[in-house]
């Protein structure tokens, strides 16, 4: 959906993102039904048996199956079995170490990838199955050699327009200036990263100049947070609580993932994002290397990203996929709630995740590092 280390680490806003990504599915209006023909799947991606994909559960894949898994069905011939866990990572590993693979798909978080990666649990993505428009519109940081981007998940900064007679923060240096933009804020209290980027932006770095996080950036970083420490009236840890707030007027502002807040958007709350600043990070769907229908498993992986399924999958669950030609399938209202509209990419944060998996000379890795620093000055 991320927001702790995993394993010990990042579990704890895993299971909150989990959460959040039912919630959102669950709170967006009833996408269009899409029309599947055969000439939608080409005959390349016919085929028989099943594939077992792994899911988040509750509306959220309840979203996915309806305008994604059963018109993959529907062209191909393919049964889909989803199987829902807290977290993939923990029941892939355990899998690759017994050496019995019992899914064929599962969505794995950017920061354990590359060990994962390294490790050898994933099968090489075939792009020969996909047709050009997926090829054309998913850009190359989006498509890697044994994972593809399926959905991205964007941090805001989200304000109540009933807070502000006139035009309300345009961007984090607007969430810092607290006599201009009077009003109680909050802020993500389990997460490291986005924060920090948040405190840089608006100390007037430039998008270009975040990564690498070094430790004169932390600094930097913390520094300035401690400015607006004393204005954040509550710390939210849930993925709904600062909807909540700001739907009840106890927040002003605050930073917010913007699948939570397209959703209540699209309910006629008065609430508004901005995209100044988005912090974006992707989130991998991968084959698992030994799963038992991996050709199947391919066709699946080509046939979600098409543009008009990846467009299904947007309307499904208000998580946009990485294929920018589903814009052409998507009502026109709902393209400046998605952080994939073209207008935000220069303005937006896109997570550096192999920097933070990345490991120390001291052996923690770079998000071990940022999130004791970012323990440490909560408890100041």
């Amino acid at each position: 959906m991320t927001d702790l280390l995993m394993n010990g680490r990042w579990q704890q806003s895993v299971l909150s993102r989990r959460t959040l990504l039912r919630g959102a599915a669950a709170s967006m209006a009833v996408p269009a039904v899409m029309r599947t023909t055969g000439a939608l799947a080409q005959e390349k991606l016919a085929g028989s048996g099943q594939v077992v994909v792994y899911s988040y559960g509750g509306s959220f894949t309840d979203g996915v199956r309806r305008y994604v898994y059963e018109p993959f069905t529907k062209a191909t011939g393919i049964k889909v079995v989803d199987v829902v866990a807290d977290l993939s990572e923990p029941q892939v590993k355990a899998m690759h170490q017994a050496g019995r693979i019992d899914w064929d798909i599962a969505y794995v978080q950017p920061q354990n990838y590359p060990p994962m990666q390294e490790a050898g649990m994933f099968e090489p993505i075939d792009y020969s199955l996909w047709d050009e428009e997926s090829l054309t519109g998913t850009p190359p940081r989006s498509r890697l050699k044994d994972a593809v981007a399926i959905f991205s998940v964007g941090m805001v900064l989200a304000y109540d327009q009933r807070s502000f007679s006139q035009a309300g923060p345009q961007n984090w240096a607007d969430f810092w200036n607290v006599k201009k933009f009077a009003g109680p804020r909050g802020l993500y209290a389990s997460e490291a990263t986005r924060n920090m980027v948040s405190a840089l932006l608006a100390d007037g770095a430039a998008s270009k100049e975040i990564w690498p996080l070094t430790n004169d950036k932390i600094d930097r970083a913390l520094k300035k947070l401690t400015e607006i420490k004393p204005y954040i009236t509550k710390w939210w840890t849930a993925g709904g609580e600062p909807i909540q707030l700001l739907t009840n007027r106890e927040y002003a502002m605050t930073n917010a993932y913007d699948g939570r807040v397209l959703a209540v958007i699209r309910q006629g709350v008065p609430i508004k994002m901005v995209w100044d600043g988005v912090y974006i990070r992707p989130n991998y769907a991968t084959i698992l290397k030994g799963g038992p229908n991996i050709a199947n498993a391919q066709r699946l992986i080509a046939f979600l990203n098409r543009a008009q399924i990846a467009a299904g999958w947007t309307q499904a669950t208000g998580y946009p996929g990485p294929n920018m030609n589903q814009l052409d399938h998507l009502p026109p209202d709902l393209i400046p709630l998605l952080n994939i509209n073209p207008e935000y990419a220069s303005k937006a944060v896109f997570e550096e995740s192999a920097w933070l998996a990345a490991t120390r000379p001291d052996g923690k890795t770079n998000a071990d590092h940022l999130q004791e620093r970012w323990l440490a000055w909560r408890t100041q």
